[in-house]
C-alpha cells in the first residue's frame, strides 16, 4: 500500500471483530512508528499496550470511574466555546456518526451509551495508552501526535484499524494509579487497535476534509 492510499484509507473505526492481534504484530507496528519525527530526537512518548485480562481490567476501571457529565478533563480536547468553522465541523461529524447508528439527537441515553463504547475500545482486542512526562511542553504533545499517526498508518498497511481516543483522559488519574505510574508521568490518551468489523454501519461513515485552498496560502510561487 502506498502512503497516499494509507492516508486516505485511515479512518476512526468504532466497531471491531473479536479476532485477536498477536503481540508480535503490535510490536512490529510500534517498531515502525518509533521513527516518527521528534524535535531534538527527544522521543517524549511511552506506550502501554493492553490485551486479554489486562484490557478487561481497564475497561472495568473505566466503568467505575468514567462520568461524562460529572468529571472534568484536566486537558479538555476542545476549547470552550469552540468557534467557527471548527464548531460546525465538529457538530457535523458528531451528527453523521450518530446518524450512522440511527441514534437521533433526542435520544440522549442512546448517545451516552454509544459514547461509553470508548471505554470498551469499541470492541477492539488491543488498547494502547500514550504516556508523557508532565514537564513536557506543547511542542512535545505535537510530537506525540505524529507518533500516534505513524502507528495508525502502520496499522492500515497491515490490515488493521485504529481509533484515537481522547475520552480516556476522563479517567487519567485512576489509570495512572492502576498502572503504578510515577507522579511525573501522565496518560495523554488512548487508541483502539484491531480488525474492523466491515459490516458495522458506523464504520461506513466517511468524514469530510476542508479543501487545500481553504487551509493553505501559497506565496512566492
Amino acid at each position: 500500500m502506498q502512503l497516499d492510499e494509507a492516508l486516505r484509507a485511515r479512518i476512526s473505526v468504532r466497531a471491531y471483530t473479536d479476532q485477536p492481534v498477536p503481540e508480535q504484530l503490535v510490536r512490529d507496528i510500534l517498531d515502525v512508528a518509533r521513527w516518527a519525527p521528534s524535535g531534538g530526537n527527544v522521543q517524549p512518548w511511552k506506550v502501554i499496550a493492553v490485551a486479554g485480562a489486562e484490557r478487561d481490567a481497564v475497561i472495568a476501571l473505566a466503568k467505575e470511574y468514567a462520568r461524562p457529565r460529572e468529571e472534568k478533563n484536566q486537558f479538555p480536547p476542545y476549547p470552550a466555546p469552540l468557534w467557527e468553522p471548527y464548531r460546525t465541523r465538529r457538530f457535523s461529524n458528531g451528527e453523521d456518526l450518530y446518524a450512522s447508528v440511527e441514534i437521533p439527537r433526542d435520544n440522549k441515553l442512546g448517545r451516552l451509551m454509544q459514547f461509553a463504547r470508548n471505554f470498551e475500545f469499541f470492541g477492539a482486542p488491543v488498547g494502547l495508552f500514550f504516556i508523557m512526562d508532565r514537564r513536557m511542553g506543547h511542542t512535545q504533545w505535537s510530537h506525540l501526535g505524529m507518533f500516534m499517526q505513524s502507528i495508525a498508518l502502520a496499522a492500515v498497511e497491515r490490515g488493521l484499524s485504529t481509533c484515537m481516543q481522547e475520552a480516556w483522559g476522563m479517567v487519567r488519574e485512576p489509570l495512572a494509579q492502576h498502572f503504578a505510574l510515577p507522579p511525573e508521568e501522565m496518560i495523554i490518551n488512548g487508541m483502539a487497535l484491531g480488525y474492523a468489523d466491515a459490516g458495522a454501519p458506523i464504520n461506513a461513515m466517511r468524514r469530510e476534509r476542508a479543501p487545500v485552498d481553504e487551509i493553505a496560502t501559497f506565496k512566492g510561487f
